[in-house]
C-alpha cells in the first residue's frame, strides 16, 4: 500500500517494557494500513514543530524518563492541532511522572500494580503478575475500538490509575482487596480510555506490559484499532 500518512513511534524508558520490540511489534501493520514510519528514541522531536505539523499519529512507549517543557508543548500543540496520540501501559500511562502537563495531556497516571499473596513473591516481575478481568463498558459495544469485543481475562500486571472523568472510558478493571492489601474496598480503574483534546484524539490501553501481551490477540486488536481510531 502507498504510504498517505506519517506514524511517529516514541519509544524508550525503562527497558522492562521492552520498547524496541513492542514498537516493532505494530509496524507491520501501520505500513499495511498507509503509513510512513519515523522512529525516535525518545521525546526530543515533540519540540520540533515543523516535524509534529506533519505527523498524522504519534505511538509513544516511553516508560518513566523525563520530558522538557519545550517537549510536552510540542506534542500538547500538535495533538490539538489534530495529531493522534496512541500508546498502551506504562508507555504511555506512566511517562514523564514529574509533568503535571503530559498527564493532562494522556488523562490518567499509573498509581499501582497490585501483586501476589506476600509467601508467593520470589523477588521478580512476575511477582505482579495476577489473573485479572477486563470488563468492556456496555455503552462502548459499538464503538470504533471495542466492537464486538467482550470482557477478557489476563494474567499480567493489573493496573491502578489514576484518572478524571474527561476521559471516555471504554473498559475497567476492578483491583481487589485483598487481606494483605491497604486499601480495604474494591477499586475500579479504567483499563481502556479515548480522550479528545482540541482537534486531536487520544487513545490508552493499560494491558500491554510485554510483548506476549501484546500479541494476545484480544489486546492487539485493542491497539491496532485504537491507533487507527487516534490518528488525525
Amino acid at each position: 500500500m502507498t504510504a498517505t500518512k506519517r506514524a511517529l513511534i516514541v519509544r524508550g524508558g525503562w527497558e522492562g517494557h521492552e520498547p524496541v520490540k513492542a514498537t516493532e511489534l505494530f509496524i507491520p501493520f501501520l505500513e499495511a494500513s498507509g503509513y510512513a514510519i519515523t522512529v525516535s528514541d525518545g521525546p526530543a522531536v515533540y519540540a520540533d514543530a515543523g516535524v509534529m505539523g506533519r505527523i498524522d499519529l504519534v505511538v509513544q512507549c516511553v516508560t518513566m524518563s523525563v520530558i522538557t517543557k519545550d517537549e510536552v508543548a510540542g506534542l500538547r500543540a500538535a495533538v490539538a492541532a489534530g495529531t493522534g496520540l496512541a500508546g498502551w501501559h506504562g508507555g504511555i500511562a506512566d511517562s514523564y511522572r514529574e509533568s503535571a502537563d503530559y498527564l493532562q495531556l494522556v488523562g490518567g497516571q499509573f498509581a499501582c500494580h497490585p501483586g501476589r499473596h506476600p509467601d508467593e513473591r520470589a523477588g521478580g516481575p512476575e511477582d505482579n503478575f495476577i489473573p485479572y478481568r477486563v470488563d468492556v463498558l456496555p455503552a462502548a459495544a459499538d464503538h470504533p475500538v471495542t466492537d464486538g469485543i467482550g470482557s477478557f481475562d489476563l494474567v499480567t500486571e493489573q493496573y491502578w490509575v489514576l484518572s478524571d472523568d474527561y476521559n471516555d472510558v471504554l473498559a475497567t478493571t476492578t483491583l481487589a482487596a485483598q487481606p494483605y492489601s491497604e486499601w480495604t474496598r474494591p477499586v475500579t480503574s479504567p483499563a481502556v480510555w479515548t480522550r479528545r483534546w482540541g482537534s486531536g484524539r487520544v487513545f490508552v490501553s493499560t494491558p500491554g506490559h510485554s510483548v506476549d501481551v501484546l500479541e494476545t490477540p484480544v489486546v492487539r486488536t485493542l491497539v491496532e484499532r485504537g491507533m487507527l481510531w487516534a490518528s488525525r
